[in-house]
């Protein structure tokens, strides 16, 4: 039971790792990116109508990320360019997304019946079958491709490199880091559509190796999930995984509690992730310190050059 709960909790927590990791990014340089939830829904429709025309699962993957990119594009010109209020707009894309996904849906998919190339877990022959994280260790190729993206944006983006540096800035002072010669809005525009290209591919992931189909609101929430995350992680990479973890993990509960006779109330299943995440924020979100200037646009008149 444990082995299928890790399993099952590791396959939900990898599309929340690779979007909360583009949504920690945007953060750190300023921008609340609460389109995180569409941009999933759109990657992973894209990634289908790709996977499905082309006949292939890699097609479908880059698919899925021009769409979060797209997207991403345009948060990126309405908060950065526009300096229109970053959670309206999020909320608004969010919205969009659904609409279009599920009329898009209904009006490909319905009575098509076509297969969905995906991506299958991976035979690891003995290591599968080591107790407790052997199940867990079978992800899709792309589970891999993708946990070793994260680990080098996170790498790229640190706190010791050059543009890790310049996205703290960003997000710290954008006043003083634009005296220092810092392009604030070109770190959070390119910031941003990092975050899109990673949500993108978080959907193609949910789409194309846990479930090989689409279906209405399939994110279900789990790009607020990602957001989460980050608070709960203290905009910080290694917390912020351990979110995710959590979070799949909660997720997995909903499935795995009941296919072995626990009887527990299907309500509370289904908002056990959100619960957790509840108390997680307001638990470490009062000890921790958010970007200063995160949600606040910038404008460059603004520093009297």
């Amino acid at each position: 039971m444990i082995a299928a709960i890790l399993a099952s909790g590791l396959g939900f927590a990898i599309p929340l790792l690779v979007a909360a990791t583009g949504e920690l990014v945007s953060e750190r340089a300023g921008v609340l990116n609460m389109s995180l939830e569409g941009m999933m829904l759109t990657g992973a429709f894209s990634s289908v109508i790709g996977a499905v025309e082309s006949g292939s699962a890699v097609v479908g993957l880059f698919w899925g990320i021009a769409a979060g990119l797209a997207l991403g594009m345009v948060q990126a010109l309405a908060s950065v360019v526009l300096r229109a209020d970053q959670i309206v707009t999020g909320l608004a894309l969010n919205a969009l997304a659904l609409a279009g996904t599920t009329f898009g849906a209904r009006l490909l998919f319905t009575d098509r019946g076509a297969e969905v190339p995906g991506f299958d877990g991976l035979d690891l022959g003995a290591v599968g079958d080591l107790p407790v994280i052997g199940p867990a260790l079978g992800q899709s190729v792309l589970a891999y491709v993708l946990v070793l993206s994260v680990a080098v944006v996170a790498v790229i983006t640190s706190r010791r490199t050059s543009w890790g540096i310049a996205i703290d800035a960003a997000g710290e002072d954008a006043v003083r880091a634009d005296w220092a010669g810092v392009p604030v809005n070109r770190v959070r525009f390119a910031s941003v559509l990092l975050a899109g290209a990673l949500a993108g591919a978080a959907g193609a992931q949910l789409a194309l190796s846990e479930v090989h189909t689409f279906t209405d609101n399939m994110t279900a929430g789990a790009g607020y999930l990602a957001v989460v995350a980050v608070i709960a992680g203290r905009w910080r990479a290694l917390p912020t995984v351990v979110a995710t973890l959590a979070f799949g993990v909660a997720q997995a509960l909903q499935y795995s509690l009941p296919a072995v006779g626990v009887d527990v109330p299907t309500g509370l299943l289904l908002m056990l992730p959100y619960a957790i995440a509840l108390l997680a924020t307001a638990g470490l979100v009062a000890s921790s310190r958010a970007p200063s200037a995160l949600t606040r646009p910038f404008a460059r008149s603004a520093t009297g050059r």
